[in-house]
């Protein structure tokens, strides 16, 4: 419960800054009496104190300040396009006769484990060092030097004619890629108000599918040139993204928590009243976060020295953040959606045998995909993120062992395939990625954020990025091998990890929804963060909106 949280930072927490108010804003206590008023009613909430703030500071959404806002959150957002294009633009490029024609890398196998690979190598080395220009010059300027390097490695790719000159092209985008996908979550999920947070960095990973539905669409045009332009130009329009956020990014504040984090508190606080709290010093949900930034963000945190991942391992605390950051990212990874890489061999399997074919339904399905991605993302903050992943990661098994088991039969149908079956294997496999999208996607940028502190938030996301590109390597590399060898059965083995992996969220997911990221510290210091997280509080509630008590019975909370 707020208001009885021991500060654990001693000195090193960030001092109070001269235009900080003292108000109190911790929800009185009580016995419920107020509910007896008229027009009120009783409300079950995670947070009583972010609850109450909420209903009384109402963000405008489309002030100046507001716009501003929803324009950084649109530059993380085109981070995660640059990274999504890569997606969909090798499996369709490496479908082209006209990029046969000069690699000769064919369309399965090692050559083409290689290719797709290094992209994944490159994004590993770079994890670490992303971390220290995240947060020793701060989010705007790592997402600026990220981008730049990705025109660099653009440049290299769009203009080889060999294998080695282009895999070199693909290990310095991965380089580049590892920095903006750092710092441009942490920026979304730092500057947002705490009720926008789910659907800020929700937004910035569907970006994922701003770029590879662009880059589906793109290939599947080019593939008529009758030229090495029909590779160059997809490769080339790579940097597109990059040169957008370049741009913007000088136009949009640096992330206050960052800004608190290095001392910098009243430029923190002063972004607080403007984009949080309409201008008003004295906006409870200005206060709230004051006081929680105040008692939670360290100017001597583990951001100030940069190889130290320590923490991570060393407290109970630190363990159980990590626990959230590693599933995500290793579930988020290797519960199927990584034969999306390989769509083409998928569906030449389920009998589209023609390149414009394939090239179409892997258009649809990043269409598809997408659809699911933003709803999900439109309800991460009313939706409970636990439940979404336990009940959508099942799903996922469910949808594939369909898509498995159709395949199974067309495989045995030899050249007669009969039309029923690849259809509903089509449609299963389709509605794989919807699931996944909605269920995933979103989550995909919250949970990790959301997991760790202000501090160690670059350092966590780093991790995150190695173990994501790890999985990544393994999909890339094994995958191409799996299906040339064993086709269509490969799809079992993430039947069996998604039941896993459904068990491991029931039994370790940690919830989020409804907190703010600084209370979020004393549920991870509980002895078992996932019961903690699923303490709710009633509060009661007046016609104008106001919360008056937060009731208690036999000393306790109700």
């Amino acid at each position: 419960m707020r208001g009885s949280k021991p500060n654990e930072h001693g000195t090193g927490a960030t001092d109070r800054s001269s235009i900080e108010p003292e108000t109190q804003v911790v929800v009185s206590e009580g016995t419920g009496k107020t509910a007896n008023n008229a027009g009120a009613t009783s409300k079950e909430v995670h947070n009583a104190e972010l609850f109450a703030a909420l209903q009384e500071s109402r963000i405008k959404p489309w002030s100046k300040e507001s716009r501003t806002i929803y324009l950084a959150i649109f530059t993380a957002f085109l981070c995660a396009c640059a990274n999504g294009y890569d997606s969909s633009l090798l499996t369709g490029i490496v479908a082209m006769q006209q990029f046969q024609d000069v690699f000769h890398s064919g369309k399965t196998g090692p050559t083409v484990s290689l290719l797709f690979s290094l992209y994944t190598v490159g994004s590993i080395v770079g994890a670490p060092f992303a971390a220290v220009l995240s947060d020793k010059l701060g989010r705007r300027k790592a997402m600026f030097i990220g981008c730049f390097i990705i025109i660099i490695g653009t440049a290299i790719i769009a203009s080889s004619s060999t294998i080695p000159q282009f895999v070199v092209g693909r290990f310095v985008l991965g380089v580049a890629i590892a920095i903006v996908t750092v710092s441009a979550p942490a920026y979304a999920m730092e500057i947002s108000p705490p009720h926008w947070r789910g659907r800020a960095t929700g937004f910035y990973n569907c970006g994922w599918f701003g770029g590879s539905i662009p880059a589906a669409a793109i290939v599947f045009g080019t593939e008529y040139i009758p030229s090495n332009w029909a590779w160059r130009i997809p490769l080339l329009l790579q940097a597109f993204a990059s040169l957008i956020v370049m741009l913007t990014v000088w136009f949009i504040p640096e992330s206050p928590r960052f800004l608190m984090a290095n001392g910098k508190t009243d430029a923190a606080l002063e972004f607080l009243v403007k984009y949080h709290g309409n201008g008003d010093p004295n906006s409870r949900l200005v206060r709230l976060e004051i006081e929680e930034w105040r008692e939670n963000i360290r100017i001597d945190g583990i951001d100030k020295t940069p190889w130290d991942y320590r923490p991570f391992f060393l407290t109970h605390n630190g363990r159980w953040r990590f626990a959230q950051v590693i599933m995500i990212s290793v579930f988020g990874q290797f519960s199927g959606n990584g034969l999306g890489y390989f769509n083409a061999t998928i569906f030449e399997n389920i009998g589209a045998k023609t390149v414009s074919q394939q090239l179409g339904y892997n258009l649809l399905n990043s269409f598809l995909s997408a659809v699911g991605a933003i709803t999900g993302t439109l309800l991460t903050d009313k939706m409970h993120r636990r439940p979404v992943l336990i009940y959508g990661t099942f799903a996922c098994a469910v949808s594939l062992a369909l898509n498995a088991g159709l395949s199974s039969a067309l495989d045995s149908q030899g050249d007669n395939i009969q039309g029923s079956y690849a259809k509903g294997a089509l449609a299963s496999y389709f509605l794989f990625n919807i699931v996944f999208s909605f269920s995933y996607t979103p989550l995909q940028g919250v949970i990790p954020t959301e997991a760790l502190e202000t501090t160690m938030r670059a350092k966590g996301l780093a991790a995150s990025a190695v173990f994501v590109n790890l999985v990544g390597f393994i999909n890339q590399f094994a995958g191409p091998i799996a299906l040339q060898n064993i086709g269509y059965k490969y799809i079992f083995v993430f039947v069996g990890w998604d039941v896993i992996e459904t068990a491991a969220w029931y039994i370790l997911g940690v919830e989020s929804q409804g907190r703010t990221l600084e209370e979020l510290e004393w549920v991870y210091n509980q002895p078992s963060p996932v019961k903690a997280s699923k303490n709710v509080v009633k509060v009661v509630v007046q016609a104008d909106g106001k919360v008056t008590e937060k009731v208690v019975e036999d000393g306790g909370l109700a």
